[in-house]
């Protein structure tokens, strides 16, 4: 009665309405976990706001691209019937990922390392919060894993971890297990893109935000250690400080062909036309910036260890040698303080400082007084020791007696990050700081 195309037309609606209905039934968990996320910690909101949720065919789980929070609905049903806290835990997972900016940078750095070192900062911090919401039947196998690199690496970021696993790398089998526990979410819209300028500043804001906000979530909970930590390490500021040597740089003649004023036109047609006698000779001479006469105060007060010194000696070396504006004849002190000036040696070419940073002693290590070290450099000037003096670089721990007035040249303090507490600076000092973990691993 209903005629032979009447069964495969509302075979096709089953069909239809089947799609539909897991379309609606993944988008509906997604909301429930939002709204789960916000109920437990309620400065995530503005977070979540800024990913819009997207369903995906055959992505076969979730992914974050900074803008958008990607779900295969079928995979999101699967992962709420295997456990109903599932899909929070992997939004979450996917949020803190943006929060502390895990994605940005990503093209630069050894993928499967970094993704591995990233899912573990996201997932013991989830685990440390203990929101009963965020948990998974299976939380005890990760954390028995999470116990053995606390031993090692102590604080669990991801910035730690990825270095930690450079040095120490994992075996094959170790790898799969530990990406098998921890991965909640696929990196795949990692990798750099256009918007990603725009997008990282955004969570940036986001970032701060959070941070602040955290005050009052951290005074109620007493599990949000590794969440401070990670904030802490993704709002700090950043410093090149290879961009900051450049202000060091002085003009100076170099004999050299200057390409960019010679007209080859001129000088061939001379060539052609005169017997083998150029229009015009190239010029010689050009001005360039050239480091050449600079200091390096080494504090040697007893909070600067020996190691370190000489690993940001051979830091600062490796980016001026590496330089086109490091100049073969120089002149640079090298002058090591405490509460007194202690030794001064004079450097000029590159060999000189190869063997100083191999077989230089370093003396001192008693109190932190920057004024004599100052006034040391200001009677060479004076002396006429410095042909054009650019500036001082000062590596210290901060803790010392400033000058009372400002000098008459550029200086840089360069801080080893020790602890939270930051001493300030006179408003005329160029502040740096310097991870110590990353100076010690370049040496």
């Amino acid at each position: 009665m209903y005629g032979a195309s009447a069964f495969p037309r509302r075979r096709g609606e089953n069909t239809i309405n089947k799609d539909q209905q897991i379309l609606q039934k993944a988008s509906q968990l997604i909301r429930l976990s939002s709204d789960t996320v916000i109920v437990n910690m309620r400065f995530m909101d503005v977070a979540l706001s800024r990913l819009k949720a997207e369903h995906k065919d055959g992505l076969f789980g979730v992914a974050t691209d900074g803008e958008h929070f990607f779900y295969d609905s079928s995979y999101i049903l699967k992962r709420y019937l295997d456990d109903d806290h599932a899909v929070t835990r992997m939004l979450f997972h996917s949020l803190l990922h943006c929060i502390f900016n895990h994605s940005f940078n990503y093209d630069k750095l050894e993928d499967e390392t970094y993704d591995l070192a990233c899912d573990i900062a996201v997932e013991n911090i989830i685990m440390e919060l203990e929101i009963p919401a965020f948990s998974l039947h299976d939380d005890l196998d990760r954390k028995q894993l999470l116990r053995g690199l606390y031993k090692e690496v102590k604080s669990l970021t991801a910035e730690k971890l990825y270095k930690y696993f450079l040095v120490n790398p994992l075996s094959k089998v170790d790898k799969i297990k530990m990406t098998e526990l921890f991965m909640q979410d696929r990196h795949v819209y990692w990798k750099k893109a256009e918007n990603y300028e725009i997008s990282e500043a955004a969570w940036k804001k986001v970032s701060e935000r959070i941070k602040t906000d955290l005050g009052t979530f951290s005074k109620a909970s007493s599990h949000s250690e590794s969440l401070i930590k990670n904030l802490l390490d993704t709002t700090k500021k950043k410093y090149d400080y290879k961009r900051m040597l450049e202000q060091f740089c002085v003009m100076g003649e170099e004999l050299t062909v200057n390409d960019e004023e010679f007209d080859y036109i001129y000088y061939t047609y001379g060539l052609d036309h005169y017997g083998n006698m150029p229009l015009i000779e190239p010029l010689e001479f050009k001005d360039e910036k050239r480091v050449r006469d600079f200091a390096i105060v080494i504090d040697t007060s007893a909070s600067c260890m020996g190691a370190t010194v000489r690993s940001f000696l051979k830091k600062t070396y490796d980016i001026l040698k590496c330089s086109e504006s490091f100049s073969k004849k120089i002149n640079v002190h090298i002058v090591q303080c405490d509460s007194e000036v202690r030794s001064d040696t004079k450097i000029t070419n590159e060999q000189e400082f190869d063997e100083f940073i191999a077989k230089g002693k370093l003396t001192g290590y008693g109190g932190t007084d920057f004024r004599p070290a100052f006034d040391h450099i200001d009677s060479q000037i004076a002396e006429g020791e410095y042909e054009n003096f650019k500036g001082l670089i000062y590596f210290t721990d901060g803790y010392g007696i400033y000058p009372g007035k400002a000098p008459d040249y550029d200086c840089m303090f360069v801080f080893v990050k020790r602890d939270e507490l930051k001493p300030e600076v006179p408003w005329w000092g160029i502040r740096v700081e310097l991870n110590e973990e990353d100076i010690i691993l370049e040496e």
